[in-house]
């Protein structure tokens, strides 16, 4: 798994050595970030990768000229492996890391800022999306006009989240952003 863009184009992700970790393909990365371009939603902004696994969305979104990007995760050894990743890039200066469950994420205080752009992308078929973004939300984490990126099941029941801007099914992968 590579870098699909940006200053780090090319550059090796390390990948687990199981399945407990799905990471994100290169062809579903690249499709995102084409879209997010087109919606000048990436450069410069203030990034949250929820249950970031390896941490390509959020490496991806550095590369390509987030000013900052907070990895979160459940699992010390999926945060482990962003935080290594991030290393191997030397990109350490723009990130933050966070152990612990995004459904009860703190309420975000005044020198904290507001995210601009979401990954939410959890393990299948737990129904964790919809208390993700309600967290977020209660907490006062997302930003006026942030993008939320949901990676999920092809056929997950996403309605609770609105309309959305950008709905496309590759394989087994539903992507759908919306805009709060």
């Amino acid at each position: 798994m590579r870098i699909i863009g940006g200053i780090w184009r090319g550059r090796p992700l390390k990948t687990p050595k199981n399945q407990d970790i799905r990471p994100t393909t290169d062809k579903v990365r690249q499709a995102i970030f084409n879209a997010l371009f087109s919606r000048s939603a990436v450069e410069g902004v203030n990034v949250l990768d929820a249950f970031c696994g390896t941490g390509a969305l959020g490496i991806e979104a550095l590369s390509h000229g987030a000013e900052h990007v907070a990895f979160s995760d459940l699992s010390k050894i999926s945060l482990g492996l962003a935080k290594e990743n991030v290393l191997n890039l030397r990109g350490e200066g723009q990130v933050s890391f966070r152990l612990g469950d995004i459904s009860k994420i703190h309420k975000r205080s005044e020198v904290e800022q507001p995210f601009d752009l979401v990954f939410l992308d959890p393990p299948y078929r737990k129904d964790l999306v919809k208390i993700s973004l309600e967290s977020l939300t209660a907490a006062d984490w997302l930003a006026k006009d942030s993008w939320i990126v949901i990676e999920a099941e092809k056929d997950a029941d996403l309605s609770f989240a609105g309309t959305p801007d950008f709905d496309k099914t590759y394989g087994d992968t539903r992507v759908v952003f919306i805009q709060k």
